[in-house]
């Protein structure tokens, strides 16, 4: 099948190469000319595992390419995935202009176009936004949906650092659609993929992301909760929680239910946000949901408390992005603790190689630059470096690469663990987890 992506960041990219792994010819669409050089030399836009290897074999085989020329991708394709990118707005709503800038786009270029288009929003959005994206496309072309063009949902699952995985391996494939055929049409993008197809409503799969994401966001914040009570009173708080998920039956699933520091990412934030808005506009109280962030936010103090007990000035941070893998920087809970800190005084360096890698290559420079400039100052090239200069080590990602250095560092070298290293690590004298 012939696609087109709109959009080559984290769920795009990945959307590019699986697809055109799995037997498709596949276009990326995208404003920076960046990203569209880097695909057409056969390079990633991410960092993430597995995707360099997936992108360069394809562009070998010449089934992927990118370019900026929108008309063209919707031109020579039969079903476009629109993959761009819908951040929050301060009061909790998403920006939509991205998404709406490209259905006017669309609407341009199908009023030319002949033969039916399958639009499926891959980009995680609101109930209505695809009923929205079609009466603009309606409006603008002149053509009438589910005759001359249809709309799919197709939410993505994907975890950044796990992401090629999950794409393969899904728990479940969801489509919404109210047009038989557009939606067979994509659910056979995902026909040697394991999981259950399931085909429902729009309005219920654009739901489903902001369910999942709030719900595993709860359990994070339940987890930590739980791990700060076993802290104070002596009681091993892994040791609880692994016997609570043990209950396969209620207690559903356990790759949350790990307690440790605040969780971050551009998903569960934007996604929980998202639907506290959605209560609060629709007149609906729901005090749990309020007040997940809030417990997210405490988690950040705590670990700030922690660190001034220690009464240590010099602070070497073993990790900057949000989780090991991945070098995305959006709300990761270490940014807010380095700022913090910073306004405190403390000296600060910060070692994370995937990061660094990322300013090399231009994926996530942009986002350095804007937001966080002074952050990447205080980047150290090399691990021995910063544990050199350092009286206490705060580790923030639990990459191979620290747990080997630290395995071998003196027992009298302060560690501060927010991710729950290995046994002989946490035995150390001067060791101290968040919250066990």
């Amino acid at each position: 099948m012939n696609i087109s992506i709109f959009g080559l960041g984290y769920v795009g990219c990945v959307s590019l190469g699986c697809l055109a792994r799995n037997g498709h010819n596949v276009i990326g669409v995208d404003v920076s000319e960046t990203k569209v050089k880097q695909i057409n030399s056969g390079l990633p836009t991410i960092i993430e595992k597995d995707i360099d290897h997936i992108i360069r074999e394809e562009h070998n085989r010449c089934r992927i390419s990118a370019t900026t020329d929108f008309d063209r991708a919707i031109k020579q394709t039969e079903v476009s995935i629109i993959a761009v990118g819908t951040p929050s707005s301060t009061t909790g709503h998403l920006n939509l202009e991205y998404i709406f800038k490209v259905a006017e786009n669309f609407g341009h270029v199908l009023r030319e176009k002949g033969r039916f288009h399958v639009i499926a929003i891959r980009s995680t959005v609101l109930p209505g936004t695809s009923e929205k994206f079609a009466e603009i496309v309606e409006r603008v072309s002149g053509k009438k949906k589910n005759v001359d063009f249809a709309m799919v949902s197709n939410p993505e699952f994907l975890r950044e650092g796990t992401a090629v995985y999950d794409y393969y391996n899904p728990p479940v494939t969801l489509i919404g659609s109210e047009h038989a055929e557009a939606a067979d049409k994509v659910a056979s993008l995902y026909k040697k993929l394991p999981a259950q197809v399931i085909i429902t409503d729009v309005k219920v799969a654009e739901l489903m992301k902001y369910v999942n994401n709030t719900f595993h966001a709860l359990k994070v914040s339940f987890g930590n909760e739980v791990g700060n009570i076993c802290s104070a009173l002596g009681i091993d708080s892994h040791k609880v929680m692994e016997i609570f998920c043990a209950d396969k039956v209620l207690n559903i699933s356990p790759y949350y239910f790990k307690p440790g520091f605040a969780y971050g990412g551009s998903c569960l934030p934007k996604d929980l946000k998202g639907l506290q808005t959605l209560a609060h506009d629709h007149y609906v109280k729901t005090p749990l949901i309020e007040s997940i962030d809030k417990t997210n936010e405490l988690q950040i103090s705590r670990a700030v408390e922690m660190i001034q007990q220690t009464k240590k000035r010099k602070l070497g941070f073993l990790g900057l992005s949000f989780k090991a893998g991945t070098d995305d920087l959006r709300n990761s809970p270490a940014v807010a603790l380095i700022e913090t800190l910073l306004g405190k005084g403390y000296e600060i360096a910060i070692y994370d190689k995937n990061v660094q890698l990322s300013q090399l290559t231009g994926t996530n420079k942009e986002y350095i630059d804007t937001h966080i400039p002074h952050l990447s100052r205080l980047m150290k090239a090399q691990i021995s470096e910063l544990m050199n200069e350092s009286e206490l080590i705060i580790v923030n990602n639990k990459e191979k690469e620290y747990v080997e250095i630290l395995s071998n560092v003196e027992e009298e070298h302060p560690i501060i663990d927010m991710v729950r290293l290995p046994e002989d690590i946490r035995k150390k004298k001067n060791y101290k987890g968040i919250n066990w």
